[in-house]
């Protein structure tokens, strides 16, 4: 799976405000501008790249956008940093058995 536009997503941090926001509760596009000092246009640009990353949902009700947390949207950049998890546990469990033997 592409992560670009995921990572793409959680570079600004407006972006990452805004996810945290939708944490609490899901949003119109006028809630989410009401929490920043810029236009509703710049605030819709932000969502579509959240919502491009796969890291929002956005559904229509009547003529409102809702905006939600997608709850498996950060699933495959974890999977991707967990990738380095192992990486570091292998290299750590190597420098612990090394420096066991030394001091043996």
């Amino acid at each position: 799976m592409d992560t670009q536009p995921m990572f793409r997503a959680l570079a600004d941090p407006t972006r990452r405000d805004i996810l945290l926001m939708l944490r609490d509760k899901d949003m119109t596009i006028a809630e989410v501008a009401d929490n920043f000092d810029m236009t509703r246009a710049a605030v819709k640009k932000h969502l579509t790249v959240l919502s491009d990353g796969g890291l929002i949902t956005v559904r229509a009700e009547g003529r409102e956008r809702i905006n939600a947390l997608n709850p498996t949207g950060m699933a495959p950049i974890r999977d991707w940093l967990t990738f380095f998890d192992a990486f570091w546990d292998a290299r750590l469990t190597i420098l612990k058995s090394a420096i066991e033997k030394d001091t043996q």
